[in-house]
């Protein structure tokens, strides 16, 4: 996918460490029974068929990463939020699963499914 950017898990975790993490936004696209699995920590879930309404109350200039189970459907999420003129998406390359395979925990994550 032209333009698409990807982080691997030892990224992110490196991202999620540094100080000025505020601006980075974690966004899990998968199903609320996925979700509910366990994610990242500080993930929002927002399942990929509501992200065109709930992506328009994501801020323009956070950084925004997206994961799935195993990156397809981010990438998809990553590519609609790309055409609505968001810049900074990422995708987490491999997904959950890529994050749990390289040691790091998974977390009780908050779901925007509700709100939208």
């Amino acid at each position: 996918m032209l333009g698409l950017k990807e982080l691997d898990a030892l990224q992110l975790h490196g991202l999620l460490q540094e100080q000025d993490s505020k601006g980075l936004v974690l966004l899990d696209v998968r199903t609320p029974a996925e979700a509910a699995r366990g994610g990242i920590s500080g993930a929002r879930n927002v399942p990929l068929h509501l992200l065109p309404v709930v992506g328009q109350e994501l801020d323009n200039d956070a950084s925004l990463v997206l994961y799935c189970h195993s990156g397809a459907r981010s990438a998809q999420g990553c590519a609609f939020l790309m055409t609505r003129g968001y810049s900074n998406v990422y995708n987490l390359r491999g997904g959950i699963l890529g994050w749990s395979q390289s040691g790091r925990p998974l977390a009780p994550i908050e779901s925007m499914a509700a709100s939208a």
